[in-house]
């Protein structure tokens, strides 16, 4: 079993990251990956879009990535594309160009993974096509997998989620290089850094618009 830390940092991981739902822990690389995955997921709502871009990009600055690949990702890409690019990101300003193609591999493979836990976490307008059973035609026996599935899935995330921490240190590795893990406190992000504020009204009113 893990900790209580461990929970509340997949909990963070899974979140939307609204106004109201702030993290509570320090945030790093992996709350960036999270937020460039709902800016995917948000693609077709153009203020979320917003929302989300600002969030990653000051997250980015507060890490210090500023010039890095993974920061202009955000600023060049389409939304929705984001995690599709991020295997291109060996090519994109480096100089460990010898390992490249190795390196994309193993980063496509991995955000496969991650998106897919996500997609779990966060199941109830995540899953990507339709409810496994759904094509069932008996009424009884597709409610009966569903609340079978569900229930199972539900109780097994919190030990299943454990992979975006081990998954997130590998990808870290692979984009960022070896280098010190850096973190920094959601207040000191909106301070500093231009972080969406959740006391502005405009921040609020803008997010939850679309909802």
């Amino acid at each position: 079993m893990h900790n209580r830390i461990e929970q509340t940092r997949i909990n963070q991981l899974i979140s939307t990251y609204g106004p109201d739902e702030l993290p509570r822990l320090s945030m790093d690389f992996g709350d960036y990956l999270s937020l460039l995955w709902r800016i995917d997921r948000h693609a077709a709502e153009p203020l979320k879009v917003k929302y989300y871009r600002r969030c990653a990009l000051a997250l980015a600055a507060g890490l210090g990535l500023k010039g890095r690949s993974i920061f202009r990702l955000v600023e060049v890409t389409p939304p929705g594309e984001l995690y599709k690019q991020l295997p291109n990101a060996p090519y994109r300003g480096t100089n460990r160009l010898i390992d490249a193609n190795d390196r994309k591999t193993a980063i496509a493979q991995l955000i496969v993974l991650r998106a897919d836990v996500l997609r779990i976490g966060t199941y109830q307008d995540q899953w990507p096509v339709s409810w496994p059973g759904s094509g069932i035609v008996d009424t009884e026996l597709r409610e009966r997998v569903f609340a079978i599935l569900f229930t199972a899935l539900q109780g097994q995330f919190s030990s299943f989620g454990r992979l975006l921490l081990v998954v997130d240190i590998v990808l870290s590795d692979l984009l960022l290089g070896i280098q010190p893990a850096k973190e920094i406190k959601v207040h000191q992000l909106i301070t500093d850094y231009g972080y969406p504020d959740p006391a502005d009204s405009k921040v609020r009113w803008e997010y939850y618009s679309s909802e």
